[in-house]
């Protein structure tokens, strides 16, 4: 498969209830997307599932940027993951790290994009619910993967999949918690 050159991505997680039925997603800035609906979880798992799948969905590219509106899942990779697994899965404090076996899921896609000499993903901050498109798009994404968890349905979606890409030259549908954008 030919390498991509740079591509962005934008990540989102959505529970119902914290802890509850919970949903994560990705969406790309061509429209390609990709969402996962979870039984019980929490909204840092749905952040960090929609990070994880991101990365692994998009091992082709070069340049990848991924835009977070959680900064614990930012945090979680950049600065966190590695110092749990020093630690023996232990927090800073002597806790018990959270999430293990997603981290070691992120740690083993880091590695592999180093191991094939692809430089290290690069994580952006946005505002969530601030009128920032490819994040409204992942957390609509997101929400209703959610939704879907509540009715009982587990399971992922992708256009890369035969799902239909989104256009997102436009606002996705209105959420609840999303503010008009200021001009």
């Amino acid at each position: 498969m030919p390498i991509i050159r740079e591509y962005t991505v934008a990540t989102d997680g959505a529970c119902s209830g914290n802890p509850g039925p919970a949903g994560w997603a990705w969406v790309g800035a061509d429209g390609h997307w990709a969402a996962g609906a979870i039984p019980q979880g929490t909204n840092n798992i749905g952040e960090l599932l929609g990070l994880l799948n991101a990365i692994r969905d998009h091992r082709d590219v070069q340049q990848l940027t991924v835009q977070a509106d959680s900064r614990y899942a930012i945090d979680t990779y950049t600065k966190w993951m590695d110092a749990h697994a020093r630690r023996g899965w232990k927090t800073s404090t002597g806790a018990p790290t959270k999430n293990v076996e997603i981290l070691k899921d992120l740690i083993a896609e880091r590695d592999q994009r180093r191991a094939h000499g692809l430089p290290d993903v690069v994580l952006e901050h946005v505002r969530g619910h601030a009128g920032h498109r490819l994040n409204s798009w992942a957390d609509e994404r997101a929400v209703r993967a959610a939704a879907r968890a509540a009715e009982g349905t587990a399971g992922s979606w992708s256009s890369l999949n035969g799902q239909e890409s989104l256009d997102v030259s436009v606002d996705p549908p209105r959420a609840a918690q999303d503010r008009a954008r200021k001009r």
